[in-house]
């Protein structure tokens, strides 16, 4: 959790209490007075970054932040393992304010000097959300550039120069291959979340992206797992690395409270609905494996009369960020999403994470229910399990060192399933129990459910 501050409006939304300003359009608000004490002023912070760390109520560094800010004030590169909501966005996001804030000139046109990178659209949004409020009143322009929003729109603003530049990896080669940008004065370089743009497949394009930039610079990786590749692409990138690790890989928040419940597949709506009613008025996230089952999904919810949203990547950017703003807002009490949604998204009024198709990943799977249980509040976590998925929920307690409560349902016996292959097309609503062909066809939920009916 980077700061207190959570209801920082998203494009085109009335602020709450702080003016705020979108990323993607600059900013022209009043400097608050310095303020030269504190604990993030006694690791390096400039005063006036620091100002803006106060007035958001960020007060106490968390673990990351205490050990990774004082390597970056200094200029070391840093490696840094640590789960989504640690609050790795101060960690990087303030020492590197403080070493662009003194430039004393508008950086060059179609350049930047710093690029952030970050594997989804949400996070991007995240990252340039909270950059505004650090660098709030200080010359630092930062810009987000992602698929889904008008290329023509970011080349224009592109043309003028920014500070920061916060991007997906694909737009940003668009960019580049149009000569919107150029990295060759790029002196400051963050990989956030590094190992999820791995497993969506941005290796070669990292790769590329690597040789475009200064020797000279100043790099920063941040993942939550270190798998052999993640190896490879840290000696790419970073020179004598600071190593910082907090928060055991793999392992969930304590203030999450975990469970699963047992049900066959075709049973699983009407039972995510009965859960659903139980806590009316209180924010839950609902993960599906797919972008059609998901849709399918929320549809259903919504015809049983709850107030949802959807998030996939069949979703275009202006869809992605209306659900979310309306959710943020509590205009929806439910939010049915793919893994675009796992990291990212800080909404700390998420008080339930529901697993309605358990994530082949299994690292997947913390990443999901970290959504709750944000900035000092519990949470609750609830996986649904269908027989076919018992392999996957044994992957999962191995990969987090422990055993999720049941709490509900009957244990199936027999021969577990083999977890899925990673990558692989998972199950639907309404589809097959397993990925044998001589499974029965799961029941499709043909009522609404009891609790839910007139």
């Amino acid at each position: 959790m980077d700061h207190k501050n959570t209801h920082r409006p998203a494009r085109g939304q009335k602020p709450r209490t702080a003016p705020h300003f979108d990323a993607n359009e600059g900013r022209r608000a009043p400097a608050r007075d310095p303020l030269p004490t504190g604990p993030f002023a006694d690791m390096g912070i400039d005063h006036r970054i620091n100002a803006n760390v106060a007035a958001l109520g960020l007060t106490t560094p968390t673990p990351i932040q205490t050990e990774a800010i004082p390597a970056v004030v200094k200029g070391r590169d840093v490696l840094g393992l640590a789960q989504t909501g640690t609050g790795k966005t101060a960690a990087f996001g303030l020492p590197m304010l403080t070493r662009l804030i003194n430039f004393g000139k508008k950086p060059d046109p179609r350049t930047c000097r710093a690029l952030i990178l970050a594997p989804t659209r949400e996070l991007a949004t995240q990252i340039a959300t909270n950059l505004d409020a650090y660098a709030e009143g200080t010359p630092i322009r930062s810009f987000r550039v992602v698929g889904g929003a008008s290329i023509n729109v970011q080349t224009e603003r592109l043309s003028r120069g920014v500070d920061v530049l916060i991007a997906t990896p694909g737009r940003l080669m668009d960019l580049i291959e149009r000569r919107a940008i150029s990295l060759e004065a790029t002196t400051y370089l963050v990989l956030d979340e590094a190992d999820q743009m791995l497993d969506i497949g941005f290796i070669h394009t990292l790769r590329k992206i690597a040789r475009m930039l200064p020797k000279d610079r100043q790099t920063l990786l941040f993942s939550a797992t270190m798998p052999k590749l993640m190896e490879e692409l840290a000696d790419t990138y970073l020179t004598d690395p600071v190593r910082v690790a907090v928060n055991p890989p793999g392992q969930a928040a304590k203030q999450i409270e975990q469970g699963v419940h047992f049900v066959t597949q075709g049973d699983k709506a009407t039972l995510l609905a009965e859960y659903l009613s139980k806590h009316p008025g209180e924010l839950a996230m609902v993960f599906g494996r797919t972008k059609h089952g998901s849709e399918k999904l929320a549809k259903l919810l919504e015809k049983w009369g709850f107030a949802v949203a959807a998030i996939h990547g069949n979703k275009s950017q202006g869809q992605r960020e209306r659900a979310l703003d309306a959710f943020r807002k509590g205009q929806t009490q439910v939010l049915v999403a793919t893994d675009v949604a796992a990291r990212g998204l800080d909404i700390p009024e998420v008080a339930h994470v529901y697993n309605y198709d358990l994530p082949n990943v299994p690292e997947n799977y913390v990443h999901r229910i970290g959504r709750t249980a944000r900035a000092g509040r519990d949470g609750r976590a609830v996986a649904l399990c269908a027989p076919a998925e018992v392999g996957e929920l044994r992957a999962i307690e191995k990969a987090m060192k422990a055993v999720i409560p049941v709490i509900g349902g009957e244990v199936p016996v027999g021969p577990i399933p083999s977890a899925r292959p990673q990558g692989g097309r998972g199950q639907g609503m309404g589809k097959p129990m397993g990925a044998g062909a001589n499974k029965r066809p799961a029941r499709r939920p043909s009522r609404q459910p009891k609790s839910r009916q007139a």
